[in-house]
């Protein structure tokens, strides 16, 4: 897998207009311990005829040295605060890196199904941040030009910055920077709003928060060597739902629903709980080990007042669905849509002020026993990312794992690719269950 692609060179790219130099506090949700990583994100792009390699090349470093300035803490250095909890951002335009490399054998319909195994596209995005805290680049951006004229752009960026959704707005200020064809006055660029001060965690104040209401920072009994089960030998899998599939869904979940025939279910809600249910069987767990779906919710329209226009940090806390296998199994995909929309109902104001103050404070932090992770990029509109080579063919990570990501389809608005990797063993019942809604 080494020689799959080459890199021709790295370079690191600095603000192209000066920044302030300075030393940022990120918010309490910025510094949850279970984001210390990296988000990276892998856009494939069709073959366009005379194109102009050099030329493109130098657009898109041009682009992100320009998107550095608004964006300049994506140019400087994540770490721990010198003292007390919480991190923060060493601003000093220290750069961040850009790859072109050259692909030996990948083309881009290459990537129409999911890879073989969990790490094959790894190449595509070679300098890996393992530790976000120890002076590594926040942002790092790959162009891999593929062996029929195609491009692969992968982009690396430091969870502890911004969530899916500040970084889809960074992505956008990017393409629209490298987009030649564009008119400069129809860019639709939104002003970048740092503001973490608005999401501070409560102090001064005495608070008893029930752990109940807060599963999602609870622990599970193991009682079938959970994480050797769930994360041995996996296998990348990726089905789509389209609309005609996500509306059968819907309707088999009002039939089993605990709610009845008034039930009403998101798209989002159905879909979660037949994989998670799927995903649940397929593997086979004890009927009396404790699952749980856990997911995000965006809380920017949530809080009173809203977090403004721009707000690209971490905004986000962590829905949390919770059963036993047994009646994930038995009571159906109704019962488990209803888990999943209870969940999100829960969120308000005051439960994302004691997620603050379990983060913070306790150093909350969801335990991997029993969980099953959705990540929905499928709404954050990655497929419409033009750097000037026209839409994305393909939107998905790096490297397929055990976490669930929802992506978009490429002309399909409405369908729905699910992804995720599961234990070879179980493969072919996932597929048998995630095809059969009924069952």
């Amino acid at each position: 897998m080494g020689t799959s692609v080459r890199v021709k060179e790295a370079s690191v790219i600095t603000p192209s207009e000066p920044t302030p130099r300075c030393v940022l506090a990120l918010s309490a949700l910025d510094s949850q311990l279970f984001l210390r990583f990296t988000i990276e994100y892998l856009l494939v792009y069709k073959p366009s005829p005379g194109l102009d390699q050099p030329n493109t090349t130098a657009r898109l470093k041009s682009a992100l040295s320009r998107a550095l300035v608004p964006y300049y803490p994506f140019a400087g250095r994540v770490r721990p605060k010198p003292e007390g909890p919480g991190l923060e951002v060493v601003c000093a335009a220290q750069g961040a890196v850009f790859i072109e490399a050259f692909a030996v054998r990948y083309k881009a319909n290459d990537f129409e199904k999911a890879p073989k195994t969990v790490t094959q596209w790894r190449p595509l995005l070679s300098l890996h941040v393992a530790d976000v805290l120890k002076g590594s680049p926040p942002l790092v951006v790959q162009l891999t030009w593929l062996v029929d004229g195609a491009a692969a752009i992968a982009i690396g960026i430091n969870h502890c910055l911004c969530d899916g959704i500040g970084s889809a707005e960074f992505l956008n200020h990017f393409a629209e920077l490298a987009n030649e064809r564009r008119e400069t006055s129809y860019m639709r660029i939104q002003k970048p709003v740092w503001e973490r001060h608005l999401l501070k965690p409560p102090r001064g104040e005495e608070r008893r928060v029930d752990s109940a209401s807060h599963p999602e920072f609870s622990r599970v009994p193991d009682l079938c060597s959970f994480m050797n089960k769930v994360s041995t030998g996996l296998k990348p899998t990726s089905i789509t739902f389209d609309k005609t599939r996500l509306n059968e869904l819907k309707r088999v979940a009002q039939c089993t629903s605990e709610d009845g025939e008034a039930a009403r279910y998101t798209s989002f809600e159905v879909l979660a709980a037949h994989v998670w249910r799927s995903w649940a069987r397929a593997i086979g767990f004890p009927g009396n080990q404790k699952l749980k779906l856990v997911f995000s919710i965006n809380v920017r329209n949530r809080l009173k007042p809203g977090l403004p226009e721009g707000y690209y940090g971490n905004a986000f806390v962590l829905g949390c669905a919770e059963t036993s296998a047994r009646e994930l199994e038995e009571k159906g995909v109704g019962f488990g849509s209803g888990l999943v929309k209870r969940a999100k109902e829960r969120v308000g104001k005051e439960h994302v002020r004691e997620v603050m103050e379990w983060v913070w404070e306790r150093k909350g932090c969801p335990d991997p026993v029993g969980v099953l992770i959705v990540s929905q990029w499928s709404r954050l509109g990655l497929e419409n990312i033009d750097v000037g080579l026209g839409k994305a063919w393909h939107v998905g990570p790096v490297c397929c794992d055990r976490y669930c990501l929802f992506l978009p389809v490429r002309d399909e608005c409405v369908s729905v690719k699910v992804m995720v990797a599961v234990p070879t063993s179980a493969v072919d019942n996932y597929h048998l269950f995630m095809r059969s809604s009924h069952l």
